[in-house]
């Protein structure tokens, strides 16, 4: 099987003013279908084909920079569209396990949104900003890392499970924001669907407890 371009759970219009629609019709229609349509091409009629594409990622230093790098870009922007929304923003429900867990782990959650805008304005050049869960501990992180790389890799300095992620490459904002990556990132609390995130929590726990 091939990996697919998966649909955006929304129109192309429907982030603005925060995410205009032409950044999101070429960032999902070239860049995201590019990622994809390498990644297939790296992978076809090798070992890869059939694997989930966590599968590939966790050991991906055994693969191609292709792979890695297409490998990278298909998840990470799959992962994207997801807890993006046009209802989204604000602060988790404080009933939720994300929210506590934030709370737990940041003391607030105007802390973790000042450590993760600084995680992500922070990072040189090209690449993304992610909230994570630990899988041993069930515990919640912030890290970064570059180009299409995320933390499901076995080449990644901190490993866990992404449940939010930010792209920070220029093609995702420069259009709207130009050299403003923070504004970009401002932008970005105003969309995020912590209903998603924290269905992707749970499940990163639930795996936590199995390990």
């Amino acid at each position: 099987m091939k990996f697919k371009l998966p649909d955006l759970p929304y129109d192309y219009d429907a982030l603005e003013p925060h995410i205009d629609a032409k950044t999101m019709h070429v960032h999902h229609e070239k860049h995201h279908q590019g990622y994809t349509d390498k990644l297939n091409k790296a992978i076809e009629g090798t070992e890869l084909e059939g694997m989930t594409i966590e599968k590939i990622l966790a050991n991906v230093s055994q693969h191609s920079d292709a792979v890695r790098n297409n490998g990278g870009g298909f998840y990470n922007h799959s992962l994207f569209w997801r807890i993006l929304s046009p209802e989204g923003g604000g602060a988790p429900d404080e009933k939720t396990g994300v929210s506590k867990s934030l709370i737990r782990k940041f003391g607030n959650f105007e802390n973790f949104k000042k450590d993760f805008k600084n995680v992500a304005t922070s990072r040189f050049g090209s690449g993304w900003a992610w909230l994570c869960v630990d899988e041993p501990t069930g515990d919640l992180f912030i890290t970064s890392t570059p180009n299409q790389d995320n933390p499901l890799m076995d080449i990644a300095r901190f490993q866990g499970r992404p449940i939010l992620g930010l792209d920070v490459w220029e093609h995702a904002y420069y259009l709207k924001y130009q050299n403003r990556r923070a504004d970009y990132v401002d932008a970005f609390f105003n969309l995020i669907n912590w209903k998603v995130v924290n269905e992707s929590f749970e499940a990163a726990r639930k795996i936590a407890a199995l390990v």
